[in-house]
Parts: C-alpha cells; sequence; structure tokens
C-alpha cells in the first residue's frame, strides 16, 4: 500500500515528513528510510516509533495521517529528529512524542515541530487535548512542552510528568 500525508507540516525551518510503512520499517531495522539524517541520527525513540508504525500497517490499523514524521531542516535537507502521534485521537484527545539528534539539539527545531504536530491535532475533528509525557529528569523536554503553551498535568498511568494543552475552543 501506498501511504501519502495529505497536509504538508512546515514552517520556514523545517519541515514534517511523513514516514510511511515501507521507510518505518527501514528505520525500524537500523536502515535511514530514505532520509538523509545528520550523522548521530536518527534517536532511538524515532526507530521505535517506526516499528509501532509498522506494527499498525501490518494490522490494517495505520492511520497516516497520525503517524509519524521525519523533521527535516529545510538549510539542508538533513533529517534532524523524529515527531509524530502515538495513534489517532481516542475520546477527543492524541499523544504526541518527538526526539532530536544532539548535534540538532538548541536551535529550536523541536519546539516547532511540536508546535505543528500540537496545531494540527487541534485543527482535526473531534480533538480537543493533546498529551505529552517527559522523563522526569528531562527538563530540555519539558522547556519545550511549556514554551509550546502546554500545561503540567500531574503524573500519567506510565508514571511519567504528564503536560497537556487544551484547544481554545470549547
Amino acid at each position: 500500500m501506498n501511504y501519502a500525508r495529505p497536509v504538508a507540516l512546515r514552517t520556514d525551518r523545517i519541515e514534517l515528513r511523513a514516514i510511511a510503512p515501507e521507510a518505518a520499517e527501514a528505520l525500524a531495522r537500523g536502515g535511514d528510510g530514505g532520509f538523509a539524517w545528520v550523522p548521530d541520527g536518527p534517536f532511538q525513540g524515532t526507530r521505535d516509533a517506526c516499528g509501532g508504525v509498522v506494527k499498525a500497517a501490518q494490522s490494517g490499523v495505520f492511520e497516516p495521517e497520525w503517524g509519524v514524521f521525519a523533521i527535516v531542516r529545510l538549510e539542508d535537507g538533513a533529517a534532524v529528529g523524529g515527531a509524530g502521534f502515538h495513534g489517532p485521537p481516542n475520546r477527543g484527545g492524541v499523544e504526541i512524542g518527538y526526539d532530536l539528534a544532539a548535534s540538532a539539539r538548541g536551535h529550536g527545531y523541536v519546539t516547532e515541530a511540536v508546535r505543528l504536530l500540537t496545531a494540527y491535532a487541534l485543527a482535526g475533528p473531534g480533538v480537543g487535548l493533546v498529551v505529552a509525557h517527559t522523563e522526569p529528569d528531562n527538563t530540555a523536554s519539558q522547556a519545550v512542552l511549556l514554551r509550546s503553551g502546554f500545561q503540567r498535568d500531574g503524573v500519567g498511568d506510565d508514571g511519567l510528568p504528564r503536560f497537556v494543552l487544551r484547544s481554545a475552543v470549547a
């Protein structure tokens, strides 16, 4: 099956490029998935998320609009990280995740990616909540979420700090 993302998620500096199941399988197995990664990428979280895409596609439940994306730096076309959804919306909410190669950190790429994903999700029908979890000591990731408008919301079922962003539309 050939999947294509129906929209482009892009800022002046980055583009989120959908990772189709075929590319996800290559990434999950240690390949590049057809992307030109920075030398220290992709991060393991992106590879793990791609494994989830593969399983969803094999089970017939993959929804490309709620998948995983490579964060591509437009100035040189290099993939610097991954970002995406942990699956389609459920009960009015959707969860996001992201990671970034160490060499690309400190430039705001993940903050831009989180803002793109969040705006896209909240524009979707029936989505009023975006959730993210971080490791307790990952203060950089927590700062990304706070800069992107998320608020701390206790601890999730997984024991990790939970952050939420609710739609302004009630």
